[in-house]
């Protein structure tokens, strides 16, 4: 089994294929989004691949260390911004190729008018120790 980390993009200008900006949607269409994204988690909690999931708030903080020990804080991310990442999940599959068709099925996940948003999701392997090598 490995661990991925699914970044759920939210793009708050109209794309290509979804031109529906989320903040435009009807509370019905919000409610079946949130919905097919619980039927989700809830059906891979049954296969024994979910691990954890979370929507993110728009509102956000930038910290950076600056060397004298008073990180700077910023505003952003923002709603208005292009691109900010909307929310995450953890999932516990048995290869990549499993991973990307679960990423592919929660892209499809429903929008405005029922049609799929086609959102961009980013597949993130987790980071594991390499073998240790004995002999």
């Amino acid at each position: 089994m490995a661990k991925y980390l699914l970044l759920k993009h939210y793009r708050g200008a109209p794309a290509p294929v979804n031109d529906v900006p989320m903040d435009r949607w009807t509370p019905e269409e919000v409610d079946a989004h949130m919905a097919y994204m619980r039927d989700f988690a809830a059906r891979l909690e049954g296969t024994g691949e979910f691990v954890d999931g979370q929507a993110l708030s728009p509102e956000g903080t930038f910290v950076r260390y600056d060397g004298e020990g008073r990180p700077p804080v910023t505003d952003g991310p923002f709603a208005e911004t292009k691109d900010l990442v909307a929310g995450w999940m953890v999932i516990d599959v048995d290869s990549y190729e499993r991973a990307v068709e679960l990423a592919g099925e929660l892209s499809a996940a429903p929008g405005a008018g029922g049609r799929p948003i086609h959102e961009w999701l980013e597949l993130r392997p987790f980071l594991t120790e390499p073998p240790t090598v004995t002999e």
